[in-house]
Protein backbone atom coordinates (compact mmCIF):
# COMPACT_ATOMS: atom_id res chain seq x y z
CA UNK A 1 0.00 0.00 0.00
CA UNK A 2 1.39 3.41 -0.97
CA UNK A 3 2.21 5.81 1.85
CA UNK A 4 0.10 8.97 2.00
CA UNK A 5 1.77 12.07 0.63
CA UNK A 6 3.39 14.44 3.09
CA UNK A 7 1.18 17.46 3.86
CA UNK A 8 4.24 19.68 3.37
CA UNK A 9 7.65 19.05 1.86
CA UNK A 10 10.45 21.60 1.61
CA UNK A 11 13.53 20.67 -0.42
CA UNK A 12 16.86 22.50 -0.64
CA UNK A 13 15.28 25.87 0.17
CA UNK A 14 17.72 28.77 0.03
CA UNK A 15 16.94 32.34 0.98
CA UNK A 16 19.36 35.27 1.31
CA UNK A 17 18.57 38.81 2.39
CA UNK A 18 19.50 41.70 0.05
CA UNK A 19 22.64 42.20 2.14
CA UNK A 20 23.77 38.73 1.10
CA UNK A 21 23.20 37.30 4.58
CA UNK A 22 21.81 33.76 4.21
CA UNK A 23 18.74 32.84 6.27
CA UNK A 24 18.00 29.40 4.82
CA UNK A 25 20.81 27.15 3.55
CA UNK A 26 19.48 24.26 1.42
CA UNK A 27 16.81 23.72 4.07
CA UNK A 28 14.78 20.50 4.05
CA UNK A 29 11.59 19.75 5.95
CA UNK A 30 8.93 17.07 5.57
CA UNK A 31 5.84 16.89 7.77
CA UNK A 32 4.80 13.21 7.93
CA UNK A 33 1.09 13.66 8.51
CA UNK A 34 -1.58 16.03 9.79
CA UNK A 35 -0.96 17.16 13.35
CA UNK A 36 0.85 19.75 15.47
CA UNK A 37 4.55 20.07 14.66
CA UNK A 38 6.88 22.50 16.42
CA UNK A 39 10.16 24.23 15.58
CA UNK A 40 12.56 25.60 18.20
CA UNK A 41 15.86 27.40 17.72
CA UNK A 42 17.77 30.56 18.51
CA UNK A 43 16.98 33.98 17.06
CA UNK A 44 18.27 34.20 13.51
CA UNK A 45 18.08 30.45 12.89
CA UNK A 46 15.62 30.97 10.01
CA UNK A 47 12.35 29.83 11.58
CA UNK A 48 10.22 32.87 10.70
CA UNK A 49 11.84 33.14 7.27
CA UNK A 50 10.89 29.53 6.56
CA UNK A 51 7.25 30.16 7.44
CA UNK A 52 7.13 33.25 5.24
CA UNK A 53 8.60 31.36 2.30
CA UNK A 54 5.96 28.63 2.69
CA UNK A 55 3.15 31.20 2.60
CA UNK A 56 4.68 33.07 -0.34
CA UNK A 57 5.41 36.28 1.55
CA UNK A 58 9.09 35.75 0.72
CA UNK A 59 10.45 34.23 -2.48
CA UNK A 60 13.39 31.83 -2.01
CA UNK A 61 16.31 31.98 -4.41
CA UNK A 62 16.37 28.20 -4.82
CA UNK A 63 14.59 25.06 -3.73
CA UNK A 64 11.06 23.70 -3.81
CA UNK A 65 7.96 23.83 -1.59
CA UNK A 66 5.41 21.10 -2.24
CA UNK A 67 1.98 21.05 -0.59
CA UNK A 68 -1.62 20.45 -1.65
CA UNK A 69 -2.84 22.34 1.41
CA UNK A 70 -3.83 25.99 1.68
CA UNK A 71 -1.39 27.73 4.04
CA UNK A 72 -2.15 30.63 6.34
CA UNK A 73 0.21 32.49 8.66
CA UNK A 74 -0.76 33.38 12.23
CA UNK A 75 1.42 36.21 13.53
CA UNK A 76 2.82 36.64 17.02
CA UNK A 77 0.81 39.86 17.37
CA UNK A 78 -2.82 39.40 16.21
CA UNK A 79 -3.21 43.17 15.78
CA UNK A 80 -1.00 42.78 12.70
CA UNK A 81 -3.69 40.75 10.90
CA UNK A 82 -7.02 41.95 12.30
CA UNK A 83 -8.07 44.77 9.99
CA UNK A 84 -11.76 45.61 10.40
CA UNK A 85 -13.65 46.91 13.45
CA UNK A 86 -15.87 43.92 14.29
CA UNK A 87 -15.18 40.21 14.57
CA UNK A 88 -17.68 39.22 11.90
CA UNK A 89 -16.60 41.83 9.36
CA UNK A 90 -12.95 40.88 9.77
CA UNK A 91 -13.68 37.24 9.02
CA UNK A 92 -15.84 38.18 6.02
CA UNK A 93 -12.94 39.72 4.10
CA UNK A 94 -11.07 36.42 3.98
CA UNK A 95 -13.89 34.25 2.65
CA UNK A 96 -13.20 32.38 -0.57
CA UNK A 97 -15.43 31.48 -3.49
CA UNK A 98 -18.90 32.64 -4.49
CA UNK A 99 -21.35 32.60 -1.57
CA UNK A 100 -24.62 34.30 -0.87
CA UNK A 101 -25.17 36.32 2.31
CA UNK A 102 -26.59 33.40 4.30
CA UNK A 103 -23.70 31.15 3.33
CA UNK A 104 -21.13 33.78 4.30
CA UNK A 105 -22.79 34.29 7.65
CA UNK A 106 -22.87 30.54 8.24
CA UNK A 107 -19.13 30.19 7.54
CA UNK A 108 -18.32 33.05 9.91
CA UNK A 109 -20.63 31.59 12.57
CA UNK A 110 -18.99 28.18 12.27
CA UNK A 111 -15.42 29.55 12.39
CA UNK A 112 -16.17 31.61 15.51
CA UNK A 113 -17.70 28.55 17.14
CA UNK A 114 -14.60 26.47 16.38
CA UNK A 115 -12.41 28.88 18.38
CA UNK A 116 -14.79 29.46 21.28
CA UNK A 117 -16.07 32.87 20.16
CA UNK A 118 -19.61 31.91 19.24
CA UNK A 119 -21.91 34.95 19.14
CA UNK A 120 -19.05 37.44 18.69
CA UNK A 121 -20.03 38.51 15.16
CA UNK A 122 -20.88 42.09 16.20
CA UNK A 123 -18.28 42.36 18.96
CA UNK A 124 -15.80 45.25 18.39
CA UNK A 125 -12.29 43.86 18.07
CA UNK A 126 -10.81 46.54 20.32
CA UNK A 127 -12.83 45.13 23.24
CA UNK A 128 -11.23 41.67 22.99
CA UNK A 129 -8.46 40.39 25.22
CA UNK A 130 -5.14 39.39 23.69
CA UNK A 131 -6.08 35.72 23.79
CA UNK A 132 -9.46 36.37 22.19
CA UNK A 133 -7.76 38.37 19.42
CA UNK A 134 -5.38 35.49 18.71
CA UNK A 135 -8.28 33.04 18.59
CA UNK A 136 -10.08 35.41 16.22
CA UNK A 137 -7.01 35.47 13.98
CA UNK A 138 -7.11 31.66 13.93
CA UNK A 139 -10.84 31.80 13.12
CA UNK A 140 -9.94 33.95 10.12
CA UNK A 141 -7.70 31.20 8.75
CA UNK A 142 -10.47 28.65 9.23
CA UNK A 143 -13.04 30.86 7.50
CA UNK A 144 -10.60 31.22 4.59
CA UNK A 145 -10.46 27.39 4.34
CA UNK A 146 -6.81 27.16 5.31
CA UNK A 147 -5.73 23.65 6.32
CA UNK A 148 -2.01 24.33 6.87
CA UNK A 149 -1.55 26.74 9.77
CA UNK A 150 1.86 28.37 10.21
CA UNK A 151 2.06 29.88 13.68
CA UNK A 152 4.96 32.21 14.49
CA UNK A 153 5.23 32.19 18.31
CA UNK A 154 1.46 32.72 18.65
CA UNK A 155 1.50 32.71 22.46
CA UNK A 156 4.50 35.00 23.02
CA UNK A 157 2.44 38.08 23.92
CA UNK A 158 -0.28 36.30 25.90
CA UNK A 159 -0.88 35.72 29.60
CA UNK A 160 -0.47 32.12 30.86
CA UNK A 161 -4.18 31.27 30.70
CA UNK A 162 -4.50 32.58 27.14
CA UNK A 163 -1.33 30.71 26.16
CA UNK A 164 -2.93 27.45 27.28
CA UNK A 165 -6.21 28.26 25.53
CA UNK A 166 -4.55 28.93 22.17
CA UNK A 167 -2.28 25.89 22.42
CA UNK A 168 -5.14 23.54 23.32
CA UNK A 169 -7.28 25.04 20.55
CA UNK A 170 -4.67 24.21 17.91
CA UNK A 171 -4.10 20.78 19.47
CA UNK A 172 -7.85 20.10 19.19
CA UNK A 173 -8.07 21.31 15.58
CA UNK A 174 -5.12 19.10 14.63
CA UNK A 175 -6.74 16.07 16.32
CA UNK A 176 -10.18 16.43 14.74
CA UNK A 177 -10.97 12.90 13.49
CA UNK A 178 -13.21 14.24 10.73
CA UNK A 179 -10.75 16.75 9.23
CA UNK A 180 -7.49 17.19 11.13
CA UNK A 181 -5.46 20.30 10.33
CA UNK A 182 -1.71 20.45 9.88
CA UNK A 183 0.08 23.08 11.98
CA UNK A 184 3.72 24.16 12.02
CA UNK A 185 4.28 26.12 15.24
CA UNK A 186 7.36 28.12 16.24
CA UNK A 187 7.80 28.28 19.99
CA UNK A 188 10.23 29.44 22.64
CA UNK A 189 8.10 28.00 25.45
CA UNK A 190 9.56 24.56 25.99
CA UNK A 191 6.55 23.39 28.00
CA UNK A 192 4.48 23.66 24.80
CA UNK A 193 6.54 20.85 23.26
CA UNK A 194 4.70 18.32 25.43
CA UNK A 195 1.55 18.67 23.28
CA UNK A 196 3.08 18.40 19.80
CA UNK A 197 3.25 15.39 17.50
CA UNK A 198 6.90 16.08 16.79
CA UNK A 199 9.55 18.74 17.35
CA UNK A 200 12.65 19.75 15.44
CA UNK A 201 15.57 22.04 16.21
CA UNK A 202 16.44 24.69 13.62
CA UNK A 203 20.00 25.98 13.50
CA UNK A 204 21.83 28.03 10.88
CA UNK A 205 19.01 27.87 8.36
CA UNK A 206 18.65 24.08 8.59
CA UNK A 207 15.95 21.96 10.21
CA UNK A 208 17.00 18.89 12.17
CA UNK A 209 15.13 15.58 12.37
CA UNK A 210 11.77 15.23 14.08
CA UNK A 211 11.78 13.81 17.57
CA UNK A 212 9.36 13.42 20.45
CA UNK A 213 8.41 16.79 21.91
CA UNK A 214 9.01 15.79 25.51
CA UNK A 215 12.42 14.39 24.54
CA UNK A 216 13.32 17.63 22.78
CA UNK A 217 12.32 19.61 25.86
CA UNK A 218 14.50 17.48 28.10
CA UNK A 219 17.50 17.93 25.78
CA UNK A 220 17.32 21.72 25.65
CA UNK A 221 18.44 23.93 28.50
CA UNK A 222 15.83 26.54 29.46
CA UNK A 223 16.18 29.36 26.95
CA UNK A 224 15.92 33.05 27.86
CA UNK A 225 12.63 34.72 26.95
CA UNK A 226 12.50 35.30 23.21
CA UNK A 227 15.63 33.23 22.49
CA UNK A 228 14.09 30.16 20.94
Amino acid sequence: MACPASPLTVEDLTFCWPTGQPALRHCNLSIPRAGLWMLVGSNGSGKSTLLRCITGLLQPQAGRIDTDLRPALVFQNPDHQLLLPSCGSDLMIGLRGPMDTDQRQQVVHQALGQVGLLGFEQRPIHTLSGGQKQRLAIAGTLAAQADLLLLDEPTALLDPESQREVLHLIRRLCSDPAKPLTALWITHRLEELNLCDGAALMEGGLVGPWCNGASMRSQLAPLPEGQA
